[in-house]
């Protein structure tokens, strides 16, 4: 079974390829960001044809596309597959391979080995790590001074939520929000060309980005970062899970895929399809001297 093969982005593709100056202009503009999720070709495409500025192949494949409960199991070699994937569908926005968990924190040489198979393998033009605790600091200075860009990522880190009490709003309290902003700061320092703030009360957000030189891109976070990335599947609805606070849904795909099938299935038992239209013919004399073998 196959189907038609469909070329990648076309040659004469409308916009040029984003970069990281081009970010810190968008930036300095106060252009929006539009960044999300894609795990697969198809995904990848369509982010492309949208006018997406950045695609993050998510560790959140885990569970949107591999089925399991969280982001830790997800190994690297996964990851690649699907950031291999991505890339093909990809020409003009930035293509962040996530740094899956267990794949970095072991020491430098790890971090900056598994970086770069991202970069290698998987065509990314930048990776990302969570975290901005000493440890995610050491390894995002190494990468960086390997010289590969990377993303940081404060607030609610899905790899490590346990420790966090679970997945919730974090820097709700004055404590909690200086822990949210020194981490960015830190981030930054080490080098980071962007951070990811993910569930973080809008007015701390508000309060952290002024101060901010690097890319901000918000995911429950309000308005004043300088971007927004949502997971694909939380968007356009595709997948039977929950989705978080800060969702904001544009499709149902879920219930249009369930519909559609249901439609298929009834079609192949009630023997409407396929119909004479979907069939492919044979000259009838062919035909006749085919029969004429079988006897």
């Amino acid at each position: 079974m196959s189907t038609r093969p469909r070329p990648g982005p076309a040659a004469d593709h409308v916009r040029p390829r984003l970069t990281l100056p081009d970010l810190a202009a968008m930036k300095q503009a106060g252009d929006r960001i539009v960044m999300v999720t894609a795990y697969d070709f198809p995904s990848a495409l369509a982010a492309e044809e949208a006018g997406v500025d950045v695609v993050l192949v998510g560790d959140s494949a885990a569970m949107t596309v591999l089925g399991l409960d969280s982001t830790v199991p997800v190994t690297v070699d996964e990851m690649l597959v699907l950031t291999r994937a991505a890339r093909r569908g990809l020409h003009a926005p930035l293509l962040v391979g996530d740094l899956p968990f267990g794949s970095y924190e072991v020491s430098d040489e790890q971090a900056v080995a598994t970086a770069l198979r991202f970069v290698k393998e998987g065509g990314c033009d930048a990776v990302k790590l969570e975290g901005g605790s000493a440890v995610p600091l050491a390894r995002a200075a190494a990468i960086v001074a390997a010289g590969i860009p990377v993303m940081g990522h404060v607030g609610l880190t899905p790899q490590t939520a346990t420790a966090l009490g679970g997945f919730r709003a974090q820097g709700r309290t004055a404590a909690a929000a200086r822990r949210v902003a020194e981490e960015a700061r830190a981030l930054q320092e080490v080098g980071c060309f962007s951070v990811v703030l993910e569930a973080v009360p809008a007015e701390v957000a508000a309060a952290i980005c002024p101060s901010l030189d690097l890319v901000t891109i918000g995911i429950g976070a309000g308005p004043a970062t300088d971007g927004q990335v949502l997971v694909l599947h939380d968007l356009l609805g595709w997948g039977s899970g929950g989705s978080a606070r800060f969702v904001r849904r544009y499709a149902d795909l879920h219930r249009q895929a369930v519909a559609a099938l249901t439609a298929f299935a009834a079609d192949v038992r009630d023997g409407s399809y396929p119909a004479p239209e979907h069939c492919y013919g044979i000259d009838p004399a062919e035909m006749e001297a085919f029969r004429s073998t079988l006897e």
